[in-house]
């Protein structure tokens, strides 16, 4: 019983809690309903409601969960949602938290889902992904501009992991996991080298392990069954570092190419409708299930989305208290990052070759990238697809007319 309970009361604050557990789940309902923005948004809005304006969470706890958030797998938002339930209520709250905070995005993509499936052949339709789809790589390609610079500032290591990274991803049209993995134990051997091993064996004996478990085949089945969406999206799910586009190459790779479940067209769409969505950009996977297997399979590839950043938090925030900080832990977390903000940078050229096919989807995109590196953050990415949407209502007639 005592064991039970000490991860919770490890991360207890000294005084009892100024809010109920049914209060923090319902700001993540209402957060997961209007959050637009992407990662770095919600992050934001959760730190300016739940730390500086409602004082329900420390500074010091929002730190530490941000930093468990960037160091593991998983979508970025999320794992913070996740945490910052579990900061008072542990598993329960962390549980409810996760489960509430995309739900109002599920929602929607499924009903996106069902009118994509129902009426996807109308005129209409197509024309909203004629031009929405290129505006969704002028977004990617602004995005991963905004990470790269952010990320690599000056270092030839990086420089060299990010190149090679794009570089593989866009030749072979798929992300490799190995390569991300790699490229974090490369840079702790550079940044923690062997005088540090008594950080560098607590590493391996806890971060690597849980990742190299979950490191399975994606199914070579053409039949699409539950149990092949379960074990491909628990995949993705285990290797999202950072940003949620992160798990675009890797979604790219598996379902095109490997498993022919999407073509492109429909791929960038679903891409698209995440866009428009708020919440975690990897709601995205609950479209891309429902074009799959229907509502079992919009359900199953959430669920095995989600699951392991879900684990991924409760399992070691215990314990990050005591060894977040080390070195060999921060090298670990920068080698993947880079590696993955490279495949994202990869995922662009692979996209954008299909995506972009005459004059109008090319001059989309590069207007799409020129306003938001003009504007910056004054220009939502949801009102720009919608704008998209319609200029495609107006000019798809124009450039597809018999």
């Amino acid at each position: 019983m005592t064991n039970a309970t000490e991860p919770q009361e490890s991360l207890q604050s000294q005084s009892q809690p100024q809010y109920s557990l049914w209060q923090l789940v319902l700001y993540f309902l209402k957060l997961g309903a209007w959050g637009f923005g992407g990662p770095i948004a919600l992050i934001g809005y959760m730190k300016r409601d739940l730390v500086d304006e409602r004082n329900w969470i420390s500074e010091s706890d929002y730190k530490e969960g941000l930093s468990l958030a960037q160091l593991a797998p998983g979508p970025l938002a999320e794992q913070l949602a996740i945490y910052m339930g579990y900061v008072h209520y542990g598993i329960w709250g962390a549980t409810l938290t996760g489960l509430v905070f995309p739900l109002p995005a599920f929602l929607m993509v499924l009903a996106l889902g069902w009118a994509y499936t129902v009426y996807g052949g109308l005129p209409w339709m197509q024309a909203v992904f004629y031009t929405v789809g290129a505006t969704v790589i002028g977004i990617i390609a602004n995005s991963s501009y905004k990470l790269t610079v952010k990320t690599i500032g000056k270092e030839w290591l990086f420089w060299g992991i990010y190149i090679i990274s794009a570089a593989v991803t866009a030749i072979t049209e798929s992300e490799k996991i190995l390569l991300i993995l790699g490229a974090g134990i490369l840079v702790w051997f550079v940044k923690a080298p062997p005088q540090d091993w008594g950080t560098g064996k607590r590493l391996s004996g806890f971060v690597i392990p849980t990742l190299l478990t979950t490191l399975t085949t994606a199914p070579a089945a053409t039949s699409v069954t539950l149990w092949n969406i379960f074990t491909f999206f628990g995949q993705a799910g285990a290797f999202v570092f950072g940003s949620g586009l992160a798990i675009v190459p890797f979604l790219y790779g598996g379902l095109v190419n490997d498993l022919q479940w999407l073509n492109s067209q429909e791929f960038l769409d679903a891409v698209a409708v995440a866009m428009i969505t708020p919440g975690p950009i990897v709601i995205t996977v609950g479209f891309i299930g429902f074009l799959v297997a229907g509502l079992s399979g919009a359900v199953v590839a959430t669920l095995a989305t989600f699951l392991p950043c879900y684990l991924f938090t409760i399992i070691p925030a215990p314990y990050f208290k005591k060894h977040g900080k080390q070195p060999a832990v921060a090298a670990f977390v920068e080698g993947v990052t880079v590696a993955a903000i490279g495949a994202i940078t990869g995922a662009v050229i692979v996209l954008g070759r299909r995506s972009l096919v005459d004059i109008p989807t090319i001059a989309i995109a590069v207007i799409t990238l020129i306003l938001l590196l003009t504007f910056k953050k004054k220009l939502p990415e949801p009102l720009i697809v919608i704008v998209s949407a319609v200029i495609g209502l107006v000019i798809y007639p124009l450039t597809h007319s018999a």
